[in-house]
């Protein structure tokens, strides 16, 4: 175990709010050390459904894990870009254990956004058939939860109780939370912060691509899509036979066409706003500051409270 390397960072999340980004940039730093499996899973040991098991890419092994590091050993910063290590209430302490001088990093969106964002994607990829309110109720009461066992479409969202763990873990200095508006408006000025964060050359930052645009909406193509993208045959194909940056480009440009997102159902704008207004009340007392730009999307015709049964147990998540 001594002669293992260990990341000294982490993006932790939070899902389907700028990781891919954050990973794509860092990654072009010479400093920097990421892996070309971008979400190991590793420290999460997360156990998917048997339905969904082809569906999400994993390490679960020490020995399996340090072979994505191979190479790493002159690296100023080496890293891991996660998503399910903010939600897995196990994952901060299993990240202590072998690096407790690590920098954590997070980034953080609307969350109201961030739960139609994730239920789009599993809708592209055929995971999800129903629309988007019922979808949310329907994972928020079921018994079974977990990463690649409920879609934790409203869970991934309870930003403050995620991030205060790592706070309390690894101090409140070694925990940088950023936002996706920020990276969108001025990525050139966040990854300036999280080069002084990390203690990495800044200069670098002006020989970046920092054009790109990472995971935008897309559309599938038709239904075919949709079913073919959920297969685990045609799966397994993408992952084992394919370089990743090839199934990437077929999924976004063979499978999917540009387009528009979708309206959101306004019932469930209300819901997620008024599920989320305390959650973010909290995360703003947390860390000290106002987050405008974690309600920019939010409709102001009502104030409408969610069905009462389905938040009775809204504290003792995750």
């Amino acid at each position: 175990m001594h002669d293992y390397i260990w990341p000294n960072f982490y993006i932790v999340g939070a899902v389907k709010s700028g990781t891919t980004s954050l990973y794509a940039y860092l990654k072009q730093h010479p400093q920097v050390f990421l892996p070309e499996m971008k979400e190991p899973h590793y420290f999460a040991q997360v156990r998917p459904a048997p339905e969904q098991d082809h569906l999400i890419q994993r390490v679960s092994s020490a020995q399996e894990y340090q072979q994505l590091y191979r190479g790493a050993e002159n690296f100023f910063c080496v890293g891991d870009a996660s998503p399910s290590y903010l939600w897995c209430p196990e994952a901060s302490e299993r990240i202590y254990q072998v690096r407790p001088d690590a920098r954590i990093i997070v980034i953080l969106r609307d969350p109201v956004q961030r739960a139609y964002a994730h239920y789009l994607m599993d809708h592209n990829e055929g995971v999800i058939d129903v629309p988007f309110l019922e979808a949310l109720k329907n994972d928020w009461t079921r018994p079974d939860k977990g990463w690649g066992v409920s879609q934790l479409y409203l869970e991934l969202g309870q930003y403050a109780g995620q991030i205060s763990r790592y706070q309390e873990r690894f101090g409140t200095q070694n925990v940088h939370v950023c936002l996706l508006e920020d990276l969108q408006k001025n990525p050139a000025h966040l990854l300036l912060e999280i080069t002084q964060f990390l203690g990495i050359d800044p200069q670098a930052i002006h020989s970046m691509n920092l054009q790109s645009v990472h995971n935008a909406y897309r559309l599938p193509r038709g239904n075919w899509a949709r079913f073919l993208a959920s297969h685990p045959v045609s799966r397994h194909i993408g992952e084992h036979f394919f370089p990743r940056r090839w199934g990437d480009y077929i999924w976004r440009h063979v499978f999917l066409m540009e387009s528009s997102k979708p309206p959101m159902d306004i019932e469930a704008r209300l819901f997620l706003q008024a599920f989320y207004e305390p959650e973010i009340q909290q995360l703003e007392k947390l860390l000290g500051r106002e987050f405008p730009e974690l309600r920019k999307s939010w409709k102001v015709e009502t104030h409408t409270t969610p069905d009462k049964s389905l938040l009775m147990n809204n504290s003792s998540q995750p």
